[in-house]
């Protein structure tokens, strides 16, 4: 095992890792920036050391800065969470040279599924179904161009190889607008990106968010842990996560799930993953695979019994996986609410310091925080403050039990968006399972 692992983060996640750490008796080095010296996990690790001042790019996104943390406290290993660095293969590289483990994929597997063209490539020939588009980047003939729209069929979307987060895409519903929409997306992607690689997929109509869930050793051992729906979204931004997606078509569903399995050995995966689709009329179309720990891992852990982040420890341990697939039984269903510190109307962030926290509690339900009464949200970053997650034997038990914890989450002194969150655990189409990633935009713009 392990013996010390730096944890690369901050806010709810970083005390997650930590929490996972010591069930498993492993040291932990919580690195903080300036601005984040009263985080909980920094006060709870067995060391810690300040990396920069408040800016990300000066501590948490300053990868000498964290190695040389590593090195001053003897890690063994590094965590990056999500965000930040965690999907960047050149940290992943730089901390394997440096002697440390990576908690996470090779770095050449994260280059491979960073690169949304090669992702897709590999997927092709690992059985997981893509949406039809151009089979590689595009190129420059006007013609081609035309005419590869044509095949697919309108609308279209243009997208930036190395996006992500909602950046870099464009929709094309006419001809007319083909070549100015390759032009600057490739431009934006240029700039946002530093590659300006893009590429053309048939755009869905009305489709939902469907991800799978893997886990793998690196030593031939793969499981997945079933699927999340995750359609509610503002901006490409996940709000609302349920697991296991509700009204899927049962054969298509064994079939993706099979297929995420056996892609994970053909590419050697190792740790933990998320095939993301889209997923229309019956149909599952693979969009991106996130090789890291994603914010709504709690829902799959309810509802399965496996900690994926304990897992993560014992894979970068060197331990082959502990639990094989027909161990993996789907139990109840499970939401997560995520909640931010912006106002619930206008979504502007509001830092400032927390004068009462009180977090909901009760059979089945969870809140994964680093509040505390007294803590100050800082301006610098992400407005995420927690996740209030809710299990119940059916989706209408949980879903009763989220709208009962909403209503007992107390956070005076910044506004949040728990107001949204209460408004849609009552709302009717979202009670019926089943909405597309474009509903949530559309009720707010009503």
């Amino acid at each position: 095992m392990l013996d010390k692992v730096l944890i690369a983060n901050r806010g709810e996640i970083a005390l997650r890792i930590l929490r996972a750490c010591k069930e498993l008796g492993i040291k932990t080095v919580a690195v903080h920036s300036k601005a984040d010296r009263e985080l909980m996990h920094v006060r709870l690790a067995d060391e810690a050391v300040c990396i920069g001042p408040a800016s990300s790019a000066q501590s948490y996104l300053n990868i000498p800065s964290l190695i040389s943390a590593a090195e001053v406290t003897d890690a063994s290993a590094i965590h990056p969470g999500y965000g930040f660095l965690s999907e960047n293969a050149d940290f992943a590289e730089q901390v394997e040279r440096s002697g440390f483990t990576f908690i996470g994929p090779r770095a050449e597997t994260i280059r491979l599924m960073g690169d949304k063209v090669s992702a897709i490539e590999a997927m092709k020939k690992a059985g997981v179904p893509t949406v039809p588009g151009s089979d590689g980047p595009l190129g420059d003939d006007e013609g081609e161009l035309l005419a590869t729209a044509r095949r697919i069929g309108y609308p279209v979307i243009i997208k930036a190889a190395a996006g992500g987060g909602g950046r870099g895409m464009r929709v094309v519903h006419t001809e007319a607008h083909l070549i100015s929409a390759v032009t600057v997306t490739r431009t934006e992607a240029h700039s946002a990106f530093g590659d300006g690689t893009v590429y053309m997929e048939k755009f869905l109509e009305k489709p939902r968010h469907v991800e799978v869930q893997v886990l793998a050793d690196g030593q031939g051992n793969a499981i997945h842990l079933y699927d999340r729906d995750c359609s509610l979204q503002r901006r490409h931004q996940k709000v609302l996560e349920e697991a296991p997606a509700p009204g899927l078509d049962p054969d298509a569903r064994a079939k993706v799930l099979d297929a995420c399995r056996e892609a994970c050995v053909e590419i050697g995966y190792r740790g933990a993953g998320t095939f993301e689709f889209l997923y229309e009329d019956g149909e599952f179309f693979f969009i991106e695979m996130n090789t890291r720990v994603q914010v709504e891992h709690p829902v799959t852990e309810m509802v399965t019994g496996v900690d994926i982040v304990r897992e993560q420890l014992r894979i970068a341990s060197g331990l082959p996986l502990s639990i094989r697939q027909e161990d993996v039984e789907l139990n109840g269903h499970a939401f997560e609410c995520r909640i931010n510190a912006e106002d619930p109307r206008t979504f502007m962030p509001s830092p400032g310091k927390v004068t009462l926290y009180h977090p909901p509690g009760g059979l089945g339900v969870r809140m994964d925080s680093h509040l505390y009464t007294g803590y100050t949200v800082p301006p610098h970053y992400d407005s995420l403050i927690g996740k209030l997650i809710t299990w119940g034997a059916d989706r209408e038990t949980s879903l009763t039990r989220m709208r009962n914890a909403l209503d007992e989450l107390l956070v005076e002194g910044i506004k949040t968006n728990t107001d949204l969150h209460k408004d849609l655990v009552r709302d009717g189409y979202f009670q019926q399972g089943g909405i597309n990633i474009h509903y949530l935009e559309k009720k707010l713009a009503q």
